[in-house]
């Protein structure tokens, strides 16, 4: 897969659509929006403006295909697991602390 192809793979998981939804809105086979995918077949300029549109990008954002970008994305989605991960371990915390209580309160009586 060349680096334009996981790219758009990239693109389209992040929107959550098949290879068959992206195919559908560009009018062309699955087994042609796949063939771009995995960079069997080169893409033409007027496809690749199709594309970057369906994308809500212009071409240079699509073809601009840096590490740095892909980084950028990985880095945040780190960032918000980690934030889920804090929150989890808050809940945690939390219900260890009721557990805790509700021992103390049954060894009393």
């Amino acid at each position: 897969m060349n680096a334009l192809g996981k790219r758009i793979r990239l693109l389209r998981h992040q929107k959550g659509w098949s290879q068959e939804d992206v195919a559908k809105r560009l009018d062309i086979s699955i087994p042609a929006f796949s063939k771009i995918e995995t960079g069997i077949t080169d893409v033409n300029l007027s496809r690749l403006n199709q594309i970057s549109r369906l994308f809500g990008m212009s071409l240079v954002q699509l073809l601009s295909t840096s590490d740095s970008e892909q980084e950028r994305q990985t880095q945040e989605e780190i960032n918000e697991l980690n934030d889920k991960l804090q929150a989890r371990e808050a809940e945690v915390i939390e219900l260890q602390k009721k557990v805790i209580d509700l021992y103390e309160q049954l060894h009393k009586k």
